[in-house]
């Protein structure tokens, strides 16, 4: 190996590192990134190193430091978090929830399926992982407990019904991930559909095996509501407006009318809309909505800044052609290396958040994927058809991330607003068979790339 590789492989163990010291990930990113370019600079002075890390890269990083914050897509971004904060406070959640208990009290596990189902829908309106883990925690979890249903099976139902969020559109993680690899981000919305809608229907459907096959770990109530016409009407006119919503907002970009981030605002004005209908809007309200918009754009565009300032150091040292190098050198297969690429991302999923590995990692993976030479039809109407493919599966992958110890940050969600008896313990076992489930439809969407690419071309026609 050659002292730029020495240097790539001491900046990433570095910033390894630094992430168990506690400080700001954004911190550590941009701190990292300026102690190496001293450090490639030096080396290139005394070591006969050709990084090129001199003055000139910090006229490199300013400038791309305001192009992050020129990019009209990332203005999605707020607006998406407003839409899905501002629903959260709307109280369509609650009516949902009680409405369709009655059209599910007569299954074994109605209760637990009720969750997934709305878990489903909160993922289309308002993509925010922390929002719909603790939304569903307060409003399912004691009811569970109260019936008699398993711990682990409450707990990890909410677990893995608030992550859907991630995948299915309009996902934040999405319009970075279309940001940061040059794509399209209604193609990334299209492409990603079928597998959240997939593994929507295998959460259920391991929920109605699961307590068909043990029925004591889901009691049915003792006063069950008989189904009528008027229960059913009751459930539609609860999801109507909610369905409306999405409908407005994924509509929109699917048929061409609005780009994502005009469809954004539609969603932000929507929500608002939503819940002025329901008498939850006031200047509270909405300066509270507002405040935690700021924190949660502030936390990921810091993030953004550091993750920019990183990559470009790293890159000036060579790091993407030693992993470049390293991948394309494994006697695989592109099948074979795709594994390892996915593999290590569900890996570092366990350690990193979601935004690190988006912004700093799958940039890097992104060539190599493109070397790999792998032919997906795209019909002649999607351009780029297995980047877009790849894209998908790593979604997936880093859906994951948010269910594996000891990042798992919906699991410490619902720790803060379990009810007392429900102990870490039983959130580690409840989220196990939902972490399957997620690499199992990994494998599906892996085997059948049409299911991400289908939606993508129907729409181009």
């Amino acid at each position: 190996m050659e002292i730029n590789d020495y240097l790539v492989i001491a900046m990433f163990l570095t910033f390894i590192g630094l992430l168990f010291t506690g400080y700001p990930i954004a911190l550590v990113l941009a701190g990292v990134a300026a102690l190496f370019t001293l450090v490639g600079y030096l080396a290139d002075l005394y070591l006969g190193a050709m990084t090129g890390l001199d003055y000139m890269y910090v006229g490199m990083v300013v400038n791309r430091i305001f192009k992050l914050m020129d990019n009209w897509v990332l203005v999605a971004i707020p607006m998406f978090i407003f839409m899905g904060l501002m629903l959260d406070r709307s109280g369509v959640a609650e009516k949902m929830m009680s409405s369709m208990q009655d059209l599910f009290g007569k299954v074994r596990g109605g209760l637990a399926i009720t969750v997934a189902l709305i878990g489903i829908i909160l993922a289309a309106s308002t993509g925010i992982i922390g929002a719909s883990v603790v939304l569903l925690g307060l409003l399912s979890v004691p009811t569970m407990l109260k019936q008699g249903y398993d711990k682990p099976l409450a707990v990890g139902t909410v677990c893995g019904s608030g992550t859907l969020g991630i995948l299915i559109p309009p996902s934040i993680m999405l319009v970075i991930m279309a940001d940061q690899l040059g794509l399209s981000v209604g193609d990334l919305f299209m492409g990603a559909v079928f597998p959240g809608m997939i593994l929507g229907a295998m959460y259920i459907g391991f929920i109605l095996i699961y307590c068909y096959l043990k029925p004591d770990v889901a009691p049915l109530p003792a006063e069950r509501r008989p189904i009528s016409f008027r229960v059913v009407w009751d459930v539609f006119k609860t999801i109507l407006p909610t369905a409306g919503l999405i409908f407005a907002v994924l509509g929109s970009i699917f048929a061409g009318i609005t780009t994502p981030t005009e469809a954004s605002g539609v969603g932000a004005m929507g929500a608002t809309i939503l819940a002025a209908l329901n008498k939850k809007v006031n200047f509270k309200v909405i300066k509270e909505v507002t405040h935690a918009t700021f924190k949660t754009t502030g936390y990921i565009f810091g993030i953004f800044i550091g993750a920019t300032c990183f990559a470009l150091v790293l890159r000036g040292m060579g790091g993407d052609e030693l992993i470049e190098r390293a991948l394309t050198g494994l006697p695989l297969g592109p099948y074979g290396v795709m594994i390892v690429i996915l593999g290590s991302v569900f890996l570092l999923g366990f350690f990193l958040d979601w935004i690190e590995i988006t912004l700093i990692v799958l940039p890097l993976l992104s060539p190599v994927v493109a070397g790999l030479d792998i032919d997906i039809n795209g019909y002649g109407v999607v351009d780029d058809p297995a980047l877009i493919w790849f894209c998908v599966l790593v979604a997936v992958s880093l859906q994951t991330s948010f269910l594996t110890p000891p990042v798992g940050f919906a699991i410490f969600y619902l720790r803060g607003v379990a009810p007392k008896g429900v102990e870490l313990i039983h959130i580690y076992k409840g989220v196990i068979p939902f972490i399957i489930l997620q690499l199992i439809g990994l494998l599906i969407v892996a085997i059948w790339p049409q299911l991400v690419i289908w939606l993508p071309a129907l729409a181009y026609g």
